[in-house]
């Protein structure tokens, strides 16, 4: 292992590694070619490569280590061999492409992505890591001749989803090939390194820990910036400032003033001396806080009176960044001048001017240039693929001053900020608003700090009432995280491995791979760790002892109590969008109503009610003159008319004097209305009868144990509530030490078992049915494969075939959403088949103590059936609330999908199906977005 160093060479020092050059020609042609010296972690790692190892490379955000992945893409032009350069993400594909293709030209480089081929036999090939592992199960012949492989952003293989693709690539890789890997810095280098030189041989693990531009830390007070700790020095051989740095006293008592305001403002809250958080109240100032917190367009402008532009501020929530876009808007602000904004409107003209011009209203294509030529813009997975990346090319041009971003920019795409701003310390993770880690944190503010444009970068965290400035100093200083493997076999890479290698052979291979070398590893630790958990559970235990009886079974009881009405909650919720679409249905033009909840929330009578075999989206107008029409997410509670009022025959809701017309006639009949009849709510709905029988008959044996009248009970609570949380973990702690020896085979043997039982496999060789499988690598390939066998998918037309496969690839963002409507006929029928055969599959799994499965879903199948039927965009974006950006990645892994099914159903008619299928959807902005 090597750390990177810094400071003037000696003469003789400069003699002794002219010399040692003398052994590197090439890499002395290439870092000739820079305009700067290379930091020594680059020249040793350019060094390694030509020597013919393997390198890991861990530094920093914008350290500069993709000079060495460059480097191994220069070798082997120079020494006629192949190069690939992989990435975990299509964007960062299509932004490496265009790098190589503008420095060694376009006809010695290539791009393979899944759904875009371009020059696949260049010698240099840009491609997603998946289309890589798909080259080596399927022994393609461009694989001939391969030198190198660089894994760019390597650490993605602790993604839960798709890591694992990382490690079959690195198992499977002939050895002739030398590996290039790329990484974050992770506190585990070392041992990723050692593990990369068992499978692949000699390889030279080089850590960097210093960044390039010192980085600085601020808390954003009101309009005051000041420094997170009490000195802001930084450590000169790190760019951070060092682990442990004091705090700064000044924030630490604004926090306490901050608590102590809270606490007395609780205690003084009362009907009689009115909202505490008024602007008449001395103590609070602005909007309503302690502590005032600017909007976006103030926290704009004070970054570029600070001199702190360009910026990425970072929001946790696609709408947000939206939301926040639009405010500048509103505010009127404009960050470029004459030149530059006409240089960004002739740049996203010429980028966007393949999108139809008939989708671009749709696509928020004049708000997105508005703002773009203000030097604003949000960046996003919603957005259009093209949208984003005109952001990226304008941001990098400095055309544009602040970007707000979700956390997905913080992966690789080469978008280097001065400033980075994150306006919160939480994020959504899919289940709940959880803190983001220290590695997440070093990864967002990584990007502050330009090389060779800043001399420093700057991270700022803005102010929120309760933030403990301890908490965040110390995401601040820990610089590392842990890399973990996410790896694990799936159905589609045992038929490939068993194909390839046999059964024996394949599990030894399974057994190299980074989890097994984790795995044997830490069963010391994790025994350590459940020995103390196991100490630590006797003392909560104790510390809830109650001398009027058994806390722990009292506590129990209330656990249950809560556990019911949870899941009574998530029942009723359900049951209530039911009652919400029948009442809907009951509407009549005329009728006045109040909808529940959104942006539309409070009176609004009925123009036109908008059933349709589709869904149930009733066209209103609002007393404040807004047409628009409304969309089940509107009603999460029943809708009754509660007046009535008669209509023209005729109401064009685009007119604005018939809207101002009918909004009269709305306020003249709910005038003389109780005001509580027009306000909006969402009521609850009715408690299932039996939980509720459930729930008194726990709440009375609450009432009658003898520990409900301890006057410690609270306290003992707090005890026993920590003790199930620890029991729970400790449960699990258990279980993973038990699986932890040989894991990962006997996970492999599990999946071979199943894979017997339904005639995959036979023995030591893949079956005839097990063909197809080898082709097919969604997360439900056993699903699809038994589709295929089974004659499911059959009859289907190529639009039917795209509205059921699209049921095996989308995923809800949100699973606790209504269901969607589906199309009727075929598709529904062939959708429930499917879904009854993913319960038999699961049933299988269970029975070899496997879950992979997870169930279809079809809120995707009416979008896909209508595109493919020629449906215009707009009708189908504005129907289901959908962003372009998610449309577009959608309809592009349902075209990969049907890609492989096509290729899995060789020799059936279902091919040409599933081909003609891919034609209809590659059309309109799918098509214009390559």
């Amino acid at each position: 292992m090597s750390t990177d160093g810094g400071g003037e060479l000696s003469p003789a020092e400069r003699y002794a590694s002219y010399r040692r050059d003398q052994g590197h020609p090439v890499f002395r042609d290439f870092a000739a070619g820079f305009s700067f010296p290379l930091d020594d972690f680059q020249v040793e790692g350019c060094k390694a490569v030509e020597d013919g190892d393997g390198v890991l490379v861990a530094a920093p955000t914008g350290a500069g280590k993709t000079v060495v992945g460059e480097f191994a893409v220069h070798l082997a032009l120079e020494t006629g061999r192949k190069c690939f350069y992989t990435t975990p993400i299509k964007a960062l594909s299509n932004q490496k492409y265009a790098d190589l293709a503008a420095r060694y030209g376009k006809d010695r480089v290539g791009l393979l992505t899944g759904d875009t081929s371009i020059n696949g036999e260049a010698p240099i090939v840009v491609m997603t890591t998946e289309v890589l592992r798909n080259m080596l199960y399927a022994r393609s012949r461009t694989l001939v001749g391969l030198g190198f492989v660089v894994m760019d952003e390597v650490h993605y293989l602790a993604d839960r989803a798709r890591g694992a693709v990382w490690e079959e690539v690195i198992i499977h890789l002939p050895e002739s090939v030398s590996v290039v890997s790329l990484s974050a810095t992770v506190s585990n280098a070392e041992e990723f390194g050692e593990w990369l030189e068992t499978v692949r041989g000699s390889t030279r693990t080089i850590v960097a820990e210093r960044r390039p531009v010192p980085l600085f830390q601020h808390v954003m007070v009101g309009r005051r910036l000041l420094d997170l700790f009490a000195s802001s020095d930084v450590d000169a051989a790190a760019g951070f400032v060092r682990e442990g740095a004091p705090v700064n006293d000044e924030l630490m008592r604004i926090a306490r003033d901050d608590w102590a305001s809270s606490r007395l403002m609780r205690d003084r809250r009362s009907p009689r001396k009115g909202n505490p958080g008024s602007s008449k109240n001395p103590r609070n100032v602005g909007n309503g806080r302690r502590v005032w917190i600017p909007s976006r367009p103030d926290l704009i402008e004070q970054l570029q009176r600070k001199h702190l532009l360009p910026a990425i501020d970072f929001i946790f929530s696609r709408a947000g960044c939206d939301a926040a876009v639009q405010q500048c808007l509103d505010a009127n602000l404009r960050l470029t001048d004459a030149a530059e904004r006409d240089e960004v409107i002739e740049f996203v003209e010429q980028s966007l001017g393949g999108l139809p011009s008939e989708d671009l209203a749709v696509l928020g294509y004049h708000d997105f240039l508005d703002a773009a030529s203000r030097g604003v813009a949000a960046h996003h997975a919603g957005m259009l693929p093209a949208f984003k990346e005109c952001v990226e090319e304008l941001y990098l041009r400095g055309l544009i001053k602040i970007v707000f971003a979700t956390e997905t920019l913080a992966l690789g795409i080469n978008m280097p900020a001065r400033t980075v701003v994150l306006e919160k310390l939480t994020k959504w993770n899919g289940e709940t608003h959880a803190d983001i880690t220290p590695g997440e944190y070093t990864q967002l503010t990584g990007r502050a700090g330009r090389r060779g444009l800043d001399v420093e970068g700057h991270a700022i965290v803005l102010w929120q009432p309760g933030m403990n400035p301890r908490e965040l100093a110390g995401l601040a200083s820990t610089r590392t995280y842990p890399l973990r493997s996410s790896f694990r076999p799936s159905y589609n890479m045992a038929v490939n491995l068993v194909d390839a290698y046999g059964r024996h052979r394949a599990r030894e291979l399974l057994e190299l791979s980074f989890a097994q070398f984790q795995a044997d590893r830490a069963v010391v630790g994790l025994a350590r760790q459940l020995r103390k958990a196991e100490d630590a559970l006797e003392g909560y235990a104790e510390a809830a002892q109650c001398h009027l009886g058994d806390f722990m079974e009292y506590a129990g009881l209330r656990r249950r109590i809560s556990e019911l009405e949870k899941e009574s909650s998530r029942s009723r919720k359900l049951d209530r969008r039911s009652e919400a679409a029948a009442s809907i249905e009951r509407l009549e033009a005329g009728d006045i109503i109040v909808v529940p909840v959104g942006k539309f929330a409070g009176p609004a009578v009925v123009v036109d009610p908008g059933l349709s075999e589709h869904g149930h989206r009733p066209l209103v107008i609002t007393a404040e003159r807004q047409g628009r029409r409304l969309a089940m997410i509107d009603f999460p509670t029943p809708v009754e008319p509660i007046a009535h009022i008669r209509l023209p025959k005729k109401v064009d809701p685009r007119n604005p004097h018939q809207r101002k017309d009918v909004a009269q006639a709305l306020r003249a009949a709910i005038r003389s209305l109780p005001l509580s009849t027009t306000r909006p709510r969402a009521e609850r709905g009715p408690v299932d009868e039996e939980v509720a029988r459930q729930i008194a008959a726990l709440r009375q044996q609450v009432r009658e144990h003898p520990c409900h009248g301890c006057a410690e009970r609270e306290d003992h609570s707090r005890w026993a509530e920590r003790h199930a949380k620890l029991e729970r973990d400790t449960q699990t702690l258990a279980q993973r030490i038990e699986r932890r020896t040989n894991t990962v085979a006997r996970t492999f043997d599990r999946v071979c078992e199943v894979l017997d039982v339904l005639g995959y496999l036979e023995e030591d060789a893949v079956t005839e049915r097990g063909r197809g499988l080898m082709r097919i690598y969604s997360e439900l390939d056993l699903v699809a494969a038994e589709a295929l066998r089974t004659g499911l998918l059959d009859d289907l037309g190529p639009a039917q075939l795209g509205a059921v496969l699209s049921s095996l690839v989308y995923e809800s963002r949100r699973p606790e959403e209504a269901p969607p409507s589906v199309p009727g006929g075929a598709i529904a029928v062939t959708i429930e088949a499917i879904t009854r055969l993913w319960a038999d599959l699961e049933q299988v799994e269970r029975k070899h103590r496997l879950d992979f499965l997870r169930r279809p879903d079809a809120g995707f199948a009416w979008t896909a059936y209508r595109w493919a039927e020629g449906q215009d965009l707009d009708e189908i974006i504005t129907r289901n609330d959908q962003t372009a950006g998610d449309f577009v990645r959608q309809m592009k892994q349902l075209i990969d999908f049907a890609g492989q099914i096509a290729d899995a159903a060789a020799g059936t008619p279902i091919r040409d199906t599933a081909r003609e299928l891919v034609r209809l959807l590659r059309r309109g902005i799918v098509a214009a977005d390559q």
